[in-house]
């Protein structure tokens, strides 16, 4: 432990060094240094002085997240400068090295750094650094409706043109705005939808944060073919440090109350029909399963007494169910619906043309639809966020997907 502390003091120290060698090849001028060495000092110490505050039996609280923002601000901009800066040294080391064996008579080994180097460095820099204020500010709470047609050879004809609302990961407990949120629900209830479902996490930790918003969101209105819901990952309560385990299940009782009290049926490893004339599908609903988090979801309990021809929907909170068991199912799910990743809060997204996120170097599926031999899952980039407290180029998300009868154009 004290070589892994001694290892990370050393590449702060050496970050700083590098970030500061910027900033002082870039201007001379004695405030602005000054200045800089107290900012970063003031943000050094906040953020220790918060990591030392956590505490575990509480889990995130809205000073976390404002932690973790300010480690962001601070961390990432300052690694651009110190990989830049670092290699514009082994530059140097290296023309000095040329120099030297040349016969070279100059003074200094090292050539001195060039300004246009650190103009670079920190124009790079500045990029996700405004970026990150603006996914605190504004980016967290930009809401965009996406729409998305799915075909299906064998959807049943009454189900053609069929509507599905979408949303997911509330985590209530990180809102500070309640102009936004009921803005957003009103762009919920904008939407011309037969149905409306949410997958998981209504919370982060406790029941308790979603109190102050069950009037808000009891605002969705309703619909024609119901309101379902399943657990996500954070419904269990699992992230943090009890006082006993009577009052971890006394929350995990209340937290799926709160799917009730905000108008949806919540669906705990079973299924049910929606009917639309003479015809019908299958919804299913399972509890949270995940490769790497919580496995309380049954779907062979679920989907008892369904035939493999039947039509059916599953929701299934976290993606990588899909590839792990949903897919190798024979029962044949023909779409499922899921939310978890957020698409990390972070990356770039130009519709129609390119999609990036550190997300996809952890799920497959991550954000948007995905097909696998005429099956299809959709992931919900989230309607909330949790420990960054922003969003930057994956932005909160409504979907709304319509079900057509026929083979997929795409």
């Amino acid at each position: 432990m004290a070589l892994r502390l001694i290892i990370f003091f050393i590449i702060i120290g050496l970050i700083e060094l590098y970030a500061f060698q910027a900033v002082k090849t870039f201007t001379k001028v004695r405030w602005v240094l000054i200045a800089y060495v107290f900012i970063s000092s003031v943000a050094i110490f906040f953020i220790g002085y918060q990591f030392t505050k956590f505490d575990r039996s509480v889990g995130q609280t809205k000073m976390t997240m404002i932690t973790l923002g300010v480690l962001l601000l601070v961390l990432i901009p300052k690694l651009i400068l110190t990989l830049i800066l670092f290699l514009e040294d082994i530059f140097r080391i290296f023309s000095g090295t040329i120099y030297k064996l040349s016969g070279s008579t100059t003074d200094s080994f090292l050539p001195e750094r060039r300004k246009f180097v650190s103009q670079i460095a920190l124009g790079l820099a500045a990029i996700p650094f405004t970026s990150l204020i603006y996914g605190m500010t504004l980016g967290k709470y930009n809401y965009k409706v996406i729409k998305q047609q799915i075909f299906f050879p064998d959807l049943p004809d009454a189900f053609d043109g069929f509507k599905i609302t979408q949303i997911s990961d509330v985590h209530s407990g990180s809102f500070d705005n309640p102009e936004k949120i009921n803005y957003a629900i009103d762009l919920i209830n904008e939407q011309e939808s037969d149905m409306i479902l949410f997958t998981g996490d209504i919370v982060n930790t406790h029941a308790k944060e979603m109190l102050p918003w069950i009037d808000t969101f009891n605002r969705i209105k309703e619909y024609q073919y119901g309101k379902y819901s399943v657990l996500g990952n954070h419904d269990y309560g699992e992230y943090v440090d009890w006082k006993t385990e009577k009052d971890k299940d006394a929350n995990f009782e209340a937290i799926k109350g709160l799917y009730g009290k905000i108008g949806f049926k919540l669906m705990l490893n079973e299924h049910t029909f929606i009917q639309k004339g003479l015809d019908k599908i299958a919804l299913v609903g399972v509890e949270n399963w995940g490769v790497k988090f919580k496995k309380a979801g049954d779907l062979h309990k679920a989907s008892e007494g369904l035939t493999k021809e039947e039509f059916k929907i599953l929701m299934s909170h976290d993606p990588s169910h899909w590839d792990a068991e949903v897919n190798k199912h024979p029962k044949d799910f023909h779409l499922m619906l899921s939310g978890h990743t957020h698409g990390l809060q972070f990356g770039i997204e130009i519709p129609g043309f390119f999609k990036w996120s550190p997300a996809q170097y952890v799920y497959e599926q991550w954000a948007g639809l995905y097909e696998k031999a005429g099956k299809y899952i959709y992931v919900n980039r989230g309607f909330g966020f949790h420990a960054y407290p922003g969003r930057v180029g994956i932005m909160p998300e409504i979907t709304v997907i319509e079900l057509k009868k026929g083979k997929s154009l795409v």
